[in-house]
């Protein structure tokens, strides 16, 4: 990389409250889209149904097939009398308790973070749904996060399902009224806390479009964990550093993607997630390689994409690591003066807000 330093407020916009969309839109692809040339920074407004003018046959969309569980579990603390005979201070039994999911490390063991958390030691218990579901704090990792184990009858996966509550974010204050607006048409395999939300405006009708007009469409898996979304406090960039992320790539996919840049097609990814799976997948010579590992992957300006060569995002934070990831592709300038523009034409921002569509030539 060239740059020594970047700033945080490098990546800063003003962006009025009233602009964080809310609620999901009733058609998911009547969302509007900025159309962005990376290259000389010219846009234009669009509606993201037409994001099929904008693509070619040869081209391959890369989109990923995560799913997100209803991740946070609020349940009642259980205090027994082993505890009262050590005599700590406890949060009381009945006290409301959060367990949010982060990662699944072994069939009932999760990564977690409890809320609140300080007072909650090794071997504490918490109750959800009356008993249906029971957690245990098996250890207290050194950056607060609990590994808790869980105890059920039947299939955690169904119990989750009635119990746990959709992982929104916490910028959006409206009730979901319908979980399955926050995922997206093509979700299959559990796993994510937060959507890959860029791939929400798609629907089936609108892929099925995009397929017969000759544009392969690659699956990838990456799951999304909130240190994409955990804000950068290091002024200086450069000494931030990212929560792993774990992603699948298939041989079919990777056939797809390298196939597509063989030929001379582009690759396009829906989403920041996808292009970060890839881009982690890839090879120095650009070639796509098929497997699963965990990903660490920082983009910011000064990268240099090895498989990516267009992007279809939401409008992200300021000072996110998402806003610089689009500023590594477009360049900081031209994505500050596309986000003014979309502030001024009041776009709808985040993750229930409208497209970009970051491409090679408009």
């Amino acid at each position: 990389m060239e740059n020594t330093e970047l700033r945080k407020s490098d990546f800063y916009y003003d962006l009025p409250q009233e602009l964080i969309a809310q609620d999901p839109l009733e058609n998911r692809s009547s969302s509007r889209l900025l159309v962005l040339d990376k290259n000389t920074g010219e846009f234009k407004h669009e509606h993201f149904a037409n994001i099929v003018n904008y693509l070619h046959k040869g081209d391959c969309l890369v989109i990923n097939n995560t799913k997100v569980i209803p991740a946070r579990l609020i349940g009642e603390r259980i205090v027994d009398e082993t505890e009262t005979r050590k005599g700590f201070e406890a949060p009381k039994a009945g006290a409301a308790i959060e367990v949010f999911l982060l990662k699944r490390l072994e069939a009932d063991l999760w990564e977690t973070i409890v809320k609140p958390g300080k007072k909650l030691r090794e071997g504490a218990k918490v109750s959800f749904g009356n008993g249906e579901l029971t957690g245990v704090i098996e250890e207290v990792k050194p950056d607060g996060n609990r590994l808790v184990s869980f105890k059920f009858e039947g299939i955690f996966e169904e119990v989750l399902d009635r119990l746990g509550e959709m992982p929104l974010p916490p910028y959006i204050t409206h009730e979901l009224k319908d979980r399955n607006r926050y995922q997206t048409v093509y979700a299959k395999h559990e796993g994510s806390v937060a959507a890959p939300t860029a791939g929400l405006h798609f629907t089936k009708e609108l892929l099925e479009s995009i397929k017969q007009m000759g544009v392969d469409i690659a699956e990838v898996t990456l799951h999304v964990g909130l240190g994409t979304f955990r804000p950068v406090k290091e002024d200086n960039i450069l000494n931030h550093h990212m929560h792993s992320e774990f992603y699948i790539v298939d041989q079919e996919a990777a056939d797809k993607i390298n196939n597509c840049k063989k030929n001379g097609g582009r690759v396009i990814c829906v989403g920041t997630t996808s292009c970060r799976t890839i881009e982690s997948a890839a090879d120095d010579n650009g070639m796509v390689i098929p497997g699963s590992a965990d990903t660490e992957i920082f983009i910011y300006p000064g990268y240099k994409f090895k498989v990516l060569d267009c992007l279809i995002t939401n409008f992200h934070l300021p000072e996110s690591t998402l806003i610089m990831l689009v500023s590594a592709l477009a360049g900081r300038d031209h994505v500050l003066a596309a986000y003014s523009e979309a502030v001024k034409e009041r776009y709808r921002f985040f993750s229930f807000g409208d497209a970009m569509f970051i491409t090679d030539k408009i």
